[in-house]
């Protein structure tokens, strides 16, 4: 799997990783510092509780004064602080979540957009259940970040903030004792996201493995049962989901460890400080320090240590956020993208004709898979590529539609390269039908029309008529509005392929690319179909490649194909009597060939 082993995050890289997704926040400058605002005034009163009790306390409480004015005042000050707390803190909450909310909705926007402009190279190294992680899971991981823990660190740096500022206030040297605690509280944090980190990156790539392999089953699932491989693919994915299992107790365990027990056991040790402070300054001649001030200090003592310890349950979601950012960028920075256009403004199709210059091609870059292909097909012919399965004959569709990168040699169309085309041009005055179309969920307008508000009703109608897919689609109960489901896997081999037919003709393309179109379509809609393909070719230029010679044996040129190479050239009967390869083909696919040895 690509990418499957990335390398352990640094805490430079980690850095740099929040640095980005910190950039997405931008756009809300205004909305950010209206949500801080909200947040200091709440910190605020949070912090003012605790000394309005202490003041109770040593100036009334204690010397037992209550006069009525004062108190009033006291206590209304005091209800007035909790009240406007609540209200301001789901305000503030709220206008943070909205924030986090639109960063991860354009974050995604931007990884599917991406995701869109890649090349075919990325798509066959890498499986599609790791993509559909790393756009679902991971974007949801990050989304938790910006939710909660952002929002939560800021939140408790703040009080943090404020509640050191209320101890010095009361009492210095009581308040440097407490500072004793922070280093000890920042160890702590240091050594969970060291080692967090690698556990969590662990995590990540076994969920995205799980993914791959539950795409892999569910796409699959016909030849699994065929072939009876349930037990296999059970225990394959018994294997991941235990990799997966034991990768979560490591981070269960470092978290059961590092996070609240730890934080807990020194908080029990700053209390002890506390508490021992004034123990023994309540002996010295000074005199000891109020209660009012104990009963504060022990306060912000507690409410210091719930956001120490909200800080270190988030810092789980920070690592396994960081990590999912990590792969989500390195999607975002993935450099096989989709070839290129040069983009001559000028440049148009107009005839169709389609000419090969010395063209070499390789998947890898090691093994070349097409050898110095050349040949020229005017406007109007049909060139049919035939040869064993690893030939080339689909690599030539794959760099004609400029699906793949091609450094040697040169295709043209009109006499300009496809490559200074603009992509527009190329998928509009282009038609592809594949050996197995693919149906989008939708109806059958939509699929035929595939959006396109040029392409009228009438258009989709005369389109279907055309190719002989009119007669299936009237029988249907709601016609050319019939639910198609994922895949159109409703429908026969042979009416997804009649649909797609269809789609490729109402986008009147002035080139035509068919990948043994016919293949799944039976005998009879076959005869129709060939009457159709007979009139789609009439001022078309078309490449087809064909497994039936029988479907081809009309065709101006047919090139035979071998390991990359063109061997034979010509037309049906020029090919048929040279007898090489082609003509052997011939025979097999006709059951001759025995005959002709027996004889």
């Amino acid at each position: 799997m690509k990418n499957a082993n990335q390398p352990v995050l640094s805490g430079k890289e980690q850095w740099k990783i929040l640095a980005r997704l910190l950039t997405y926040t931008a756009p809300f400058k205004k909305q950010i510092a209206i949500a801080f605002i909200l947040l200091l005034i709440m910190i605020a009163g949070d912090v003012a509780g605790p000394i309005l009790i202490k003041v109770f306390i040593d100036d009334f409480l204690t010397p037992r004064t209550f006069p009525y004015e004062p108190l009033v005042a006291l206590a209304s000050a005091y209800i007035v602080i909790q009240v406007g707390n609540v209200f301001i803190t789901y305000f503030q909450l709220m206008k943070f979540q909205e924030i986090a909310l639109k960063i991860i909705q354009q974050l995604r926007v931007d990884v599917f957009s991406r995701v869109q402009t890649l090349g075919m190279r990325y798509f066959d190294q890498t499986p599609a259940g790791s993509i559909v992680s790393r756009v679902t899971n991971d974007t949801e991981a990050i989304k938790e970040m910006f939710v909660s823990v952002l929002v939560g660190f800021i939140q408790s740096a703040f009080l943090i903030v404020g509640i050191f500022i209320a101890m010095f206030i009361l009492n210095v040297r009581l308040a440097l004792f407490c500072l004793v605690i922070l280093p000890v509280i920042f160890l702590i944090m240091k050594t969970y996201r060291k080692y967090s980190s690698v556990f969590y990156q662990d995590l990540r790539e076994r969920l995205s493995q799980l993914n791959a392999k539950l795409a892999e089953s569910l796409s699959g699932m016909t030849m699994i049962q065929a072939f009876r491989q349930e037990e296999r693919m059970q225990k394959e994915f018994g294997d991941t989901n235990q990799h997966h299992y034991n990768a979560g107790m490591k981070n269960i365990k470092i978290d059961g460890l590092l996070l609240r027990p730890a934080i807990d056991l020194v908080y029990v040790l700053a209390l002890m400080i506390v508490l021992s402070f004034f123990g023994i300054t309540s002996f010295s001649a000074a005199g000891g320090i109020e209660i009012g001030v104990l009963y504060a200090f022990i306060s912000y003592l507690d409410r210091f240590f719930e956001p120490i310890n909200q800080v270190m349950q988030r810092l789980s979601i920070f690592q396994q956020a960081i990590v999912a950012a990590s792969r989500v960028f390195l999607l975002l920075d993935e450099k096989e993208a989709a070839p290129k256009q040069e983009r001559v403004e000028n440049a148009h199709i107009s005839k169709g004709e389609i000419e090969f210059k010395d063209v070499t091609f390789s998947y890898d870059g090691k093994q070349d898979v097409l050898k110095n292909i050349s040949f020229t097909a005017r406007p109007g012919e049909t060139i049919a590529l035939v040869g064993h399965t690893g030939s080339g004959k689909s690599s030539i569709i794959n760099l004609l539609m400029r699906f793949y990168e091609f450094n040697n040699g040169q295709i043209l169309i009109d006499g300009v390269s496809i490559k200074q085309f603009k992509e527009e041009t190329l998928r509009e005055k282009i038609g592809l039908v594949l050996q197995d179309p693919f149906l989008f969920f939708g109806t059958i307008t939509s699929n035929i029309k595939l959006y396109n508000q040029s392409i009228s009703q009438n258009d989709v109608k005369k389109a279907a008529e055309f190719v002989q897919a009119h007669t299936f689609i009237e029988k249907l109960p709601d016609q050319y509005e019939q639910k198609v489901v994922e895949r159109g896997t409703t429908f026969s081999s042979g009416q997804r392929q009649l649909v797609a037919f269809a789609r490729t003709i109402a986008a009147s393309p002035k080139i035509l690319v068919l990948d043994e179109a016919t293949a799944n379509i039976d005998t009879e809609t076959e005869e129709a179909i060939q009457i159709a393909l007979e009139r789609m070719r009439r001022g078309r230029t078309t490449i087809a490649i064909a497994h039936r010679l029988s479907t081809i044996q009309d065709a101006e040129l047919i090139l035979v194909l071998h390991q990359g190479e063109i061997v034979e050239r010509g037309n049906h009967q020029e090919l048929l009597k040279r007898k090489g390869l082609y003509h052997k083909m011939y025979l097999l696919q006709n059951g001759l060939a025995e005959e002709q040895e027996i004889s």
